[in-house]
């Protein structure tokens, strides 16, 4: 379905052509009518599929409303919406970088119009985003933790909110969540008092999400286009065995032998994040590292010099990463296996973007393949593993690996039984 098919205001039509856009893909076709006709939805779909399109561009058609008056009045109508301002669209993002993503997706399909949206998040001073919203806005995207302390300054008024977005709505429950996501909801409008739209979308839809959604979401529209926790069929994944020593060396190879440009690496935490940037500084790979430890200002100008190309590779935690969009980014290395199966999804989702080509790679040590064994049942699909040529593991070391993961695993089953006698 090409998009001049849904309509779209002249503003919004423009400014998709602009961005080169001519065919919707599966979910932006399921959800742009659902949400121009209204309703509340909860939707999953691969990642780099739209999915932020998918809301943003027919909540913002709502929001601009009818071109049909032209002439001195369609300007007049304009100068007012200009200088009546009221909040009424709340989206909610688990991350600072997904956070500024999404709000940067709004202000470029809204270019032209007088919609006008600010973002807020932690880690930053308050009162630049104090004074934005102040300004006037349509919009709002935020961070659970920074909306409240902004409530709490009466800073923000979400007595008009009528349409509530979650996006990644599984990486907000999977960071602790909960709590100020019911603080945000006692906040909003009864919705026996005012309706209110909510759209949930998440790359992965979990059993989580569904109990969580059945207290959000009145009579929604279940729209899955892909099955269910699938990956991208434009990303080729790779299993390496390794060893944990020759992690850093294999990782520098994978680069140089690839040729690769721009390359995203997962690690687990902060301090391996520092450690796997430094080392491939010192082989001569430009590469940045970005965590939470990180000041916003250093990691947003790490992420900048990164889409520019000015750094080849970017180190990031989990956290740190989401959020991260670059249609034609070469691979993604984890680093580590992630110990939650949905991350492996949201991971390499970063590459294979828009209908690019990406590649996974997921160096693998003994001591995790039941964290794979995870993943796989979680793809409900088998990721085959192989050694790389140079980098063959110790197979003494596996065979001493997997006899103590056995006796690990006897000990285990043994305090189970005594447990139940």
């Amino acid at each position: 379905m090409k998009f001049s098919e849904f309509g779209f205001v002249q503003p919004i039509q423009d400014a998709i052509e602009f961005a080169g856009y001519d065919e919707a893909t599966p979910i932006q076709v399921a959800a742009i009518p659902a949400i121009l006709a209204g309703k509340d939805i909860l939707a999953g779909a691969r990642t780099g599929t739209g999915k932020t399109a998918a809301f943003a561009l027919p909540l913002l058609q709502r929001l601009m409303g009818s071109t049909e008056n032209s002439g001195t009045e369609q300007l007049a109508i304009q100068q007012e919406k200009e200088l009546n301002k009221t909040l009424k669209i709340l989206v909610l993002a688990p991350t600072r970088e997904l956070a500024q993503q999404v709000n940067d997706s709004f202000k470029r399909y809204a270019k032209g119009s007088v919609f006008r949206s600010a973002v807020v998040y932690g880690g930053v001073g308050i009162k630049p985003q104090i004074d934005q919203i102040n300004k006037g806005i349509d919009l709002l995207v935020a961070t659970p933790g920074r909306l409240l302390d902004l409530n709490k300054k009466r800073a923000v008024n979400l007595s008009n909110i009528d349409t509530l977005v979650f996006d990644e709505a599984d990486r907000m429950l999977d960071m602790g969540f909960k709590d100020e996501i019911r603080a945000v909801l006692s906040k909003l409008p009864k919705r026996d008092k005012k309706p209110r739209q909510t759209l949930l979308f998440s790359a992965t839809l979990s059993d989580n999400i569904y109990k969580f959604s059945k207290n959000l979401l009145d009579k929604p529209e279940l729209i899955e286009v892909d099955q269910r926790n699938s990956t991208s069929l434009d990303v080729e994944q790779v299993i390496y065995n390794c060893d944990p020593d020759r992690k850093l060396a294999m990782v520098t190879h994978l680069i140089e032998k690839e040729g690769w440009q721009q390359v995203l690496i997962f690690s687990r935490t902060k301090q391996g994040a520092d450690k796997i940037a430094a080392s491939l500084n010192v082989s001569g790979i430009h590469a940045e590292a970005i965590h939470a430890d990180r000041s916003q200002t250093s990691r947003e100008k790490a992420l900048s010099d990164f889409k520019m190309g000015l750094v080849t590779v970017l180190v990031a935690t989990d956290v740190a990463a989401r959020g991260i969009d670059i249609q034609q980014l070469d691979a993604v290395i984890n680093f580590e296996v992630p110990f939650k199966a949905a991350d492996y999804v949201h991971r390499i989702g970063r590459t294979g973007r828009a209908g690019h080509k990406g590649k996974a790679v997921t160096l693998l040590i003994e001591e995790e393949n039941y964290l794979l064994e995870e993943i796989e049942a979680l793809l409900d699909s088998r990721l085959p593993q192989q050694w790389l040529s140079g980098y063959e593991p110790d197979l003494t070391r596996i065979v001493e690996t997997t006899a103590k993961n056995s006796r690990s695993a006897q000990k285990r089953r043994a305090k189970k039984r005594a447990f139940k006698r």
